[in-house]
């Protein structure tokens, strides 16, 4: 849960390409997408609309989201069409796939073909490709640095990640295989490096590698003097190689998205609102790591929502993983909890806190024990005459 909750807190680079794209007024550079513009004019290319209509395509969704790629002189409509259909998509997925990624029909269908046997590199066969396609079309058409994306998918695939982690990695997080293979391949040795000189052992490295990669990719886009200002920080803050190793162990990488002066920040809000020394700091960061990640504003609002529910920064530290809860659940928890005549307050936080299958596994236990009866039914009754 931690994991999810962390990476939602995060802006994705990814998300924001997207919503760049989505700009009405948003064109991409020649780098991105292989199309021709030197005679652009001033109206829609007719025969670009007329080819579109034919594929029962929402001329109206372009023209309000992407409106620039009908009056480019050359596109591609029924050659990109044709190609998506040949892979076993069906009319209206087609039309779907153009509606949303327009751009696509300013893909020659060159490099379309050889965006198509990249992706195939992990996909087992075209029914899964076209599936992906469908769902993230705008990762399969940005049809840029090819050579370097064949060079990354191999390179993965040596290092031991699954062909479908690598896929999800090519329609979620396509960034990282646009950098050249070299910087990719310093970052795993650099954060190889860093595992094991805070004590993680040779076996254990590979499995903790290929869980971060597969969980916080965009570890690789940050830079090799971050990752280790971050940790040569945290040492200068007490934290020993093997507190260093937990929080590797807890965090992933995300732990390596931390710049000091955020984990100061942290650090310094945290002693005031739990008012504890630093060694009860730390042991609270041991067990809820997520206080070194979310902002601020975050843990002021999560303290906040549970000291309004009558729960006391007491109860807060011994069971600091409740931290890991927005306000809506906890309140949710709370009401089921109270349903059952439990009084969180006058107990730990423990059956609160956890995740959902967690939460609900203690829920149900505690119900079970409401329903048993108060007595032994096969025991003797002591009734007086």
């Amino acid at each position: 849960m931690l994991w999810k909750l962390l990476i939602r807190s995060q802006p994705c680079g990814l998300c924001s390409f997207r919503k760049m794209l989505s700009a009405p007024n948003y064109r991409p550079s020649l780098a991105c997408f292989t199309y021709t513009n030197d005679h652009q004019s001033n109206k829609e290319n007719k025969r670009t609309v007329e080819k579109l209509y034919k594929f029962s395509v929402d001329i109206r969704k372009i023209r309000r989201l992407k409106g620039w790629v009908l009056f480019e002189d050359e596109t591609y409509v029924e050659e990109i069409a044709n190609a998506l259909r040949q892979l076993g998509a069906e009319e209206t997925a087609v039309a779907s796939i153009l509606e949303r990624c327009p751009e696509a029909i300013v893909c020659s269908p060159t490099a379309v073909n050889t965006q198509r046997e990249l992706w195939r590199l992990v996909c087992k066969n075209e029914q899964e490709l076209v599936k992906l396609i469908e769902q993230f079309p705008e990762s399969f058409f940005t049809v840029k640095d090819q050579e370097t994306q064949k060079l990354n998918i191999q390179f993965f695939q040596e290092l031991g990640l699954k062909n479908v982690v690598i896929s999800r990695l090519l329609t979620t997080a396509s960034n990282i295989f646009h950098s050249p293979v070299e910087k990719n391949k310093q970052m795993i040795s650099i954060l190889q490096e860093s595992y094991l000189n805070v004590g993680g052992s040779e076996g254990n490295m590979k499995v903790w590698l290929l869980k971060l990669l597969s969980q916080n990719p965009f570890i690789l886009l940050h830079s090799s003097a971050a990752i280790k200002e971050t940790l040569g920080f945290l040492q200068e803050k007490g934290f020993t190689n093997v507190d260093i190793l937990q929080l590797l162990s807890s965090l992933k990488g995300f732990l390596f998205q931390l710049c000091p002066g955020s984990i100061q920040n942290s650090i310094s809000f945290s002693k005031n609102a739990f008012e504890c020394t630093d060694h009860d700091l730390k042991q609270l960061v041991l067990k809820c790591p997520a206080i070194l990640y979310y902002s601020i504003p975050v843990l002021e609002e999560r303290i906040q929502g549970l000291l309004k529910e009558g729960i006391s920064i007491a109860q807060i530290k011994e069971t600091p993983m409740v931290l890991e809860l927005t306000p809506q659940i906890v309140q949710y928890r709370l009401r089921k909890l109270n349903s059952l005549g439990y009084r969180i307050k006058d107990g730990n936080l423990v059956n609160l806190s956890g995740t959902k299958k967690e939460f609900e596994a203690n829920f149900g236990k505690i119900q079970a024990k409401k329903g048993r009866p108060l007595f032994n039914p096969v025991a003797p009754l002591n009734i007086e005459e």
